[in-house]
């Protein structure tokens, strides 16, 4: 079989804006309806996330029929999926790119591979609108604040649960981070994108790409929905009110589409209001699809940072007065994606991926601190934080089009910090990593090691194992561990990419998602940080397609 690798570069020239002439070359190819709704189904569970619901793409390229835009020297550029044509875009669908598309020939069959390549050919389907009333006719709530116990009933250590995203079975497992014994799996959202913490630890919330919402309840003898609600047709992100005094009580919620943002009782989930983030970007262009990528919640004030992905704008959002809501807007750079604090939780780092910049945002004076440029599209997760014995305070992203880690020297009021100023907002450092296609990176303030994963990589043997880096020693090359064959799980046909690094509460075991086809059995493979020798492997039947884990404690207190 030819190299993917090479192949995904070949193919990647192939998806560059082309000078061309207004005349296309062929007419968008015929779906019957059948077609047309399971290439809905499938753009809708592979493609949107990073597409765009009406394909005009943000972490991934446009994928509309035909576009043009004007450059800045007056050229006209013209595009398309129609230009490109069936059989080229079967190949990149197959095949991926290293830009950070995966390839889909493990994943899909020859069929649907055909399907879509002539699916984003037609015009894209606008689906509906998604209002305060649907909200609350989705609403439900199972269990009454006043039904629910008033201490915790059952005697696991909840600070070192871990919450498991088991993405294609729609569902999420508690395993029990002490004993490493799967707690309870209970159904929630289509490939829930996050879990998140109450303030007091008690609460998980999920948040999944169907846009339904959940809170379980972890102080009942065993975990339990409570409440649930549906946000919209695609949701990405969800977090508490966290400041004193306003701890739970509200919930915030946003949505891919519609483009809004919404605001919920922290512990009931009724709905309250329903915020658009329609709008111009930081380039003044109107954009009809500006989702909500990434949300969190201030430890400094009673506010929630949310960033809209393809406007650019960071908006702060002010939760002490909900009816009178005040906000303050941030220019940034388009196509915000995910970020985490830095040291100090003053600054939040978002990466606008497509624009191959970090934006810093101080959350004290409520302003940008800095716009970053890296290597190509950046993608931290939550990032990764640590004490450069050069540079000082950085922070980690890893890049989906790129092979380096990129370190970023951030602020700190800290005195003792002072030397290092000259350096901060910029890239003081990249290791590098044996390809592209990183999505998470991740340390612990009792760690020496910064671990970084690969599960976009077209290259099977990059794509099932993640890179250890010595942070006492950042220019020696990282260890490699090869997930896949420590898991004992025999190969598979699709690649089993290894995911997600996550330190349990102490701070000396990382678990590892190993990420299988969405019929086969997968694993949380988990190492000893410290030796980074093989620990324990947990699997099951039911341990389908897991992805995200956030483990309790390091969630609520955003340590990472």
């Amino acid at each position: 079989m030819q190299n993917k690798s090479l192949i995904g570069k070949t193919l990647a020239m192939a998806i560059l804006p082309l000078a061309m002439s207004s005349a296309w070359a062929q007419e968008a190819p015929k779906l019957t309806a059948e077609e047309m709704e399971q290439g809905k189904l499938i753009y809708f569970e592979r493609c949107a996330g990073c597409h765009g619901v009406l394909r005009k793409g943000a972490t991934g390229k446009n994928l509309e029929p035909a576009w043009s835009k004007t450059m800045p020297d007056g050229t006209k550029m013209e595009g398309g999926t129609l230009k490109l044509g069936t059989d080229r875009l079967e190949k990149i669908i197959a095949y991926g790119t290293e830009g950070g598309m995966v390839n889909y020939d493990d994943i899909l069959t020859p069929q649907e591979i055909n399907l879509m390549a002539r699916y984003i050919q037609v015009e894209p389907p606008i689906p509906p609108e998604f209002s305060l009333k649907d909200m609350k006719d989705s609403w439900k709530l199972l269990v009454p604040v006043d039904q629910r116990p008033t201490k915790q009933m059952n005697k696991i250590n909840l600070k070192n649960v871990f919450a498991v995203t088991l993405r294609d079975a729609g569902k999420l497992a508690l395993i029990d981070g002490d004993t490493h014994q799967i707690w309870k799996i209970l159904d929630t959202g289509y490939a829930v994108h996050i879990s998140r913490l109450s303030a007091s630890g008690r609460y998980v919330y999920t948040v999944g790409r169907d846009g339904l919402t959940t809170i379980i309840d972890m102080w009942f003898e065993e975990p339990t929905t409570v409440a649930t609600i549906r946000l919209g047709s695609d949701a990405r992100s969800v977090d508490t009110s966290k400041f004193k005094g306003y701890e739970d009580k509200y919930l915030i919620g946003g949505t891919y589409w519609p483009p809004q943002y919404s605001i919920m009782d922290g512990e009931t989930l009724e709905p309250y209001k329903i915020v658009s983030t329609r709008g111009q970007t930081v380039d003044g262009d109107y954009h009809p699809e500006p989702r909500v990528a990434s949300i969190v919640s201030s430890h400094i004030k009673p506010e929630w940072v949310v960033n809209v992905k393809e406007t650019g704008m960071i908006l702060l959002v002010d939760y002490t007065d909900i009816n009178n809501l005040k906000t303050t807007t941030i220019n940034s750079a388009k196509f915000l994606h995910d970020g985490g604090w830095d040291m100090s939780k003053r600054y939040f780092l978002v990466a606008a991926n497509a624009s191959n910049k970090v934006a810093a945002v101080d959350t004290k004076d409520g302003k940008l601190a800095a716009l970053v440029d890296t290597a190509k599209i950046p993608h931290p997760g939550r990032g990764a934080n640590f004490v450069h014995p050069q540079f000082g305070p950085v922070w980690a992203t890893g890049h989906l089009g790129d092979d380096v880690v990129s370190l970023i020297s951030t602020a700190h009021d800290d005195k003792k910090f002072a030397k290092f100023k000259e350096h901060n907002w910029k890239v003081v450092q990249e290791l590098k990593m044996p390809g592209a296609g990183n999505l998470f990176v991740k340390t612990h303030p009792k760690s020496k090691n910064l671990w970084a994963d690969a599960p976009m990589n077209p290259e099977r043997e990059i794509a099932e194992s993640v890179y250890v880096y010595d942070l006492t020693d950042l220019s020696k090359e990282p260890k490699r561990l090869d997930v896949a064959k420590d898991s004992g799980l025999p190969e598979s046909k699709a690649i089993r990419r290894a995911t997600h690094p996550e330190y349990n509460e102490a701070g000396d075991e990382v678990w590892i998602s190993l990420w299988g086809g969405k019929t086969d059995q997968s694993a949380i493979v988990i190492y000893d940080d410290k030796t980074l020798q093989l620990k324990k492997v947990i699997t099951s039947p039911e341990m389908v397609t897991p992805t995200g884990k956030f483990n309790v404690y390091n969630t609520q207190f955003d340590i990472y």
